[in-house]
Formats: C-alpha cells, structure tokens, sequence
C-alpha cells in the first residue's frame, strides 16, 4: 500500500511545470509574512489599539471593497497581452507591502481602514493572475495536483509565520513589527516574480483586442454553469472568513466562559499551527483521494466537514469543560474543509474558463472572496458583541446554512452533466 502511494506521487510529481515550484516558493516565502499578521490581526486592534469587534470586523472587511476592484481590474490585466499575470503579480506584491507598513502604524479607525483598503487591492491584484498561471502550467491530467501544490506552500508558509509571530509576541510583546515582517516578505515575494517567473506561453499570443475586453466580461457573466458555481463559493468563503479572523478573536475572548480571558497567546498559536499542520499533511492525500470524484461531489464533501467544524465549534463555547479539546478537533475538521475545497474549486473554475478568458474567469472567482469576506467580517465582528446567546447561535446559523450549500451544489452537478 506504502509502495503503491509512493508510485502514484512520483508518477505526477515530475510533470508540475518547473515554474509551479518556483511560484510556489514565493507563495511560501509570502505566506510566512501573512501568518504573521492573519490570526493576530483582530486581537491587536481589538485588545491594543481599543477598537470594537464590529468596527474591527468592518475596517476589515473594507478590504474587500478594493479587492472586488482590484480582482475585476487585475483579471483584465492578467488576459492583458500589453500586461499579462508576471507584471500583475509584481504591482500586486508591491501594493500588499504598502498596505503592510500602513498597518503597522495603525492606531485609530481611519488609518485602519487605509491599510485594510491599500492590503484589499493588492490581494485583489494577485489572485486572478495567481490562480491563472497556476492553471496555465498544469494539465488535465494533473490540475489538481498543481493546485494543491500550490497550496500546500501556502499552508507551509502560514504554519511557520504563525508558530514564529507566537513567539515573537512572547518575547517582544508588540504586534506591530508582525506587519512590518508581512511587508518584508510581500518584498522578498516580489524578487522571486521578478527573478523567477516568465510571461506564461499563452500570453506571448495575442489574444485579447481592448473592444474584446467588455464582451469578454459578458460571456463570462452569461455563463449559467459558472454563476451559479459563484453563488455556491460565496458561502465557502464567509466560512474561511471566520478562521482567518473570528475565530482567533472567540477563542481569545469568549471561548471559556467561566473566566474573563479565553485562551492565551501562545496557545492560540499552538492551535492554528496545528489547523495548518493538518492542512499540509492531508493536502495531498485528500487530493489524490477525491479525484476519482467530480468537483461537485468533492466540494460537497468539503460542505459536510464545514458543518461538522462549526458544530464543534459550538460545542466548545458551550461546554463546560475540556474547550480545548473540542477546539482542537474543530480547527482539524476545518483543515480537512479546506484541503477539500481549494484544488477542486480552482480545478473546476480551470476546466469552465476558455484558455485565452482564464485571468476573467479567476478574476470573477476571485471577486466570490472579496464578497464573502465583505460579508463574513462584520457579520462575524458583530456577532461577538452580541449576548452570549447570540454568539452560540452564530456558530450554529453557520452549520445550518450548509444544507444550502449542498443543495445549490446537487444543481450544479446537474447543469454540468446537460
């Protein structure tokens, strides 16, 4: 069984494009500057800078004005022969250390919102040509594997940023120098574009006059198959919304309610290493396992452990004891949610998208993260500064609303099949 695993990995392994490993190094690189800042972000400017949860939540969620902005622009740019994705991903990198810095010197709402709107147009920028040249250098064969190779260097990269910002809180106590880290590595990210990247193949054709742009835009927004993938990934991201922000603040504030503090510092710190560490392990596994299965069915399954995640999640706000415990499964249960989704959901925008309307379609797809962080972060901030009742209930609104998701995804499969 070992040997045959074994053989299975090697025989794909190889055929990733070359550019796919040093893209993803950059990605990782970038990544260990975004776990810096990505769980620790809310506690700062809830718990130092003294702003609310719910104006927290919405300067946050600002980002994802820019971002829709920056992802309709940057998707554009990526089908761009004049631009394309290597010049997009620069002025993204350099626009997401802008934002960085600006973060850092946060101390009141305003500049807050300054920096969250500056950070939501570079990652606005980055995605649709990230996503783009990753699926330009895989094959049918194996695109999903590319994703996932892709994503198991995020996953890394956030692993290493969140176990190194731990202990750089401990021993410092400033969370400013986190963002000023972030900054540094959108930089290093930004060298490894520029040194490591070429204008993928599919870009050196023209393909795209400026008067065919709007009706690009137009058949994409025609395409009833791929809409309604988008209303369905809109709910997959409010859900990872909650993770990278919600969370980290309900486990240090709310989670143990027979004292006035949650848990501490380091072991938050602890514990989303551990969400990540599942993540990496599993990525590649779960990949091969659920592509015997068509990418309704594996987002599908990916919905289950979500509700399954956002009812333990429940179960550890209200028990009365062992929260750790059940935290600890939650955040192990969202991993595998999350390796489920990511390869099959960017597999399946890949395979709908016309080769030459890739950076359009990943522009679109991208615009499903900025609406539902739009909606997940205030809707999350505001949840926890309701009463108590109103934060248990939270968690359990968010599993019920997955029998929506599995539903909208059954009539996926069904207008994919016609």
């Amino acid at each position: 069984m070992k040997l045959a695993s074994q053989s299975q990995l090697s025989s794909w392994l190889p055929s990733i494009h070359p550019q796919v490993w040093i893209f993803a190094i950059g990605r990782f690189f970038s990544e260990v500057g975004t776990g810096f800042t990505l769980f620790y972000a809310p506690i700062f400017f809830v718990n130092q800078v003294g702003l609310s949860a719910t104006s927290v939540g919405v300067a946050l969620g600002s980002a994802s004005i820019s971002g829709i902005v920056g992802r309709i622009v940057g998707g554009s740019l990526a089908d761009s022969e004049h631009w394309g994705r290597r010049r997009t991903l620069l002025l993204a990198t350099a626009i997401s250390a802008s934002g960085s810095l600006v973060l850092a010197a946060t101390s009141n709402f305003t500049i807050l919102v300054i920096g969250s709107l500056i950070s939501g147009l570079g990652i606005g920028f980055y995605w649709p040509a990230a996503e783009a040249v990753v699926a330009d250098a895989s094959e049918i064969d194996n695109r999903r594997e590319t994703f996932a190779i892709a994503r198991l260097a995020d996953n890394l990269g956030l692993a290493i940023g969140i176990v190194l910002a731990g202990f750089l809180i401990a021993i410092i106590g400033s969370y400013r120098w986190l963002f000023v880290i972030d900054a540094i590595s959108f930089l290093v990210f930004f060298g490894v574009i520029y040194l490591g990247i070429s204008e993928t193949e599919q870009q050196q054709i023209k393909e795209l006059e400026k008067t065919q742009y709007f009706a690009s835009w137009i058949a994409v927004l025609s395409d009833r198959r791929f809409l309604v993938y988008i209303a369905v990934n809109i709910f997959f991201t409010i859900y990872i919304s909650q993770i990278h922000s919600i969370l980290p603040l309900y486990f240090k504030n709310f989670v143990i309610k027979s004292t006035t503090e949650g848990f501490a510092q380091t072991t938050i710190s602890v514990l989303f290493a551990w969400h990540l560490v599942i993540a990496i392990i599993c990525q590649l596994p779960v990949t091969s396992a659920l592509k015997r299965c068509s990418h309704t069915l594996a987002l599908t399954v990916s919905a289950i452990f979500w509700a399954i995640g956002f009812g333990l999640i429940w179960v550890s706000g209200s028990a009365p004891s062992h929260n750790l415990v059940w935290v600890i499964l939650a955040l192990g249960v969202f991993a595998v949610a999350i390796v489920s989704y990511t390869p099959s959901a960017a597999s399946l925008v890949t395979e709908l998208a016309p080769e030459n309307q890739r950076g359009v379609y990943f522009s679109v797809n991208a615009v499903c993260w900025g609406v539902g962080y739009f909606i997940g972060h205030p809707l999350g901030g505001w949840a926890l500064d309701q009463p108590e009742i109103i934060i248990d209930s939270f968690w359990l609104g968010l599993t019920l609303s997955v029998a929506i998701v599995v539903v909208i995804l059954q009539y996926l499969n069904r207008i994919l099949a016609e």
